[in-house]
């Protein structure tokens, strides 16, 4: 086994293995009787825009993207970003047919070697208990998340008022928000973002916020100053729902009640399901995590 740096061209096949991976993990993990799509091929809408994340990544944060080598081909990768004084773990996969044999905890070892000089650190697990236990050793603090999906309730949207579409031009306002909620600016990441996502801003003298929403109305990332300005932006970022749509919402910590309570009005359903890990830091609130960029 060899724990290398990641190279553009490892992109294609740390890819596959990642699909690979998530596969198992919906298969292994989803409780009995909650619908899901069936295990199948990458689309290639996903597939296009994980070598977009990718890049983004290897040209950001090289020092962060590793991926480990057995027998001549990649079987793991693991990609963090750092911004300020803030590490994040975007991804850490192993292949299936490879898992059991260290490569996990090797791989993890290369990737927190990023995380030197930063004074807090965050992931987002899976249900997986063997990631859920690294984690945990590696001095993360678990905490349960929910997840939240349905067709919203058109008739419980509510008339919402002082939201705005936004754009690049509102990054200084992103960032100041994000270093309020989380104690650091995600920075060039709202430039991948604003390039990939719709995004809402609320921004009135009693408080601020944003958030990216994707084409099915579920959002990407919310961060905002109080509840109340959290609440605006997730009402306006489901009403964007095209009709019948399935929306997501993932990732809740326990310090997420006002999403829920959203969420509950606009009729859709909550579970269970993997673990925000957090080191050195209290969950940040109001805040829904980006699964690429925390």
């Amino acid at each position: 086994m060899l724990i290398r740096p990641m190279h553009d061209d490892d992109i294609d096949a740390a890819r596959g293995l990642t699909h690979e991976a998530m596969e198992l993990v919906r298969a292994t993990t989803r409780p009995a009787g909650v619908p899901g799509p069936p295990p199948g091929p990458a689309t290639p809408e996903w597939s296009s825009l994980w070598e977009r994340r990718a890049k983004h990544l290897l040209r950001h944060d090289p020092d962060g993207c590793w991926v480990a080598e057995l027998d001549g081909a990649v079987a793991g990768v693991g990609m963090a970003l750092r911004r300020e004084k803030l590490w994040a773990l975007s991804a850490f996969f192993v292949r299936p047919t490879s898992q059991g044999a260290g490569i996990g905890a090797a791989l993890l070892d290369a990737v927190l070697t990023y995380s030197q000089g930063c004074l807090r650190g965050i992931i987002i697990s899976t249900s997986d208990p063997r990631a859920a236990r690294r984690y945990r050793l590696a001095g993360f603090t678990l905490h349960p998340t929910i997840r939240i999906s349905g067709t919203v309730r058109r008739s419980a949207l509510p008339l919402v008022e002082a939201v705005r579409e936004g754009g690049v031009g509102d990054r200084d306002l992103c960032d100041s928000i994000d270093r309020r909620t989380r104690g650091a600016a995600h920075g060039v990441d709202h430039e991948f973002l604003c390039a990939e996502y719709g995004l809402l801003v609320c921004d009135t003298l009693t408080g601020s916020g944003y958030c990216f929403v994707d084409r099915t109305g579920s959002p990407v990332l919310l961060a905002a100053t109080n509840r109340k300005v959290a609440q605006r932006l997730l009402w306006t970022a489901l009403a964007s729902a095209p009709e019948e749509s399935t929306v997501r919402i993932d990732y809740l910590t326990s310090d997420q009640e006002w999403a829920v309570d959203v969420a509950l009005a606009a009729g859709l359903s909550l579970r269970t399901e993997g673990y925000v890990c957090l080191r050195h830091m209290r969950p940040p609130a109001p805040y829904l995590p980006s699964g690429a960029f925390l």
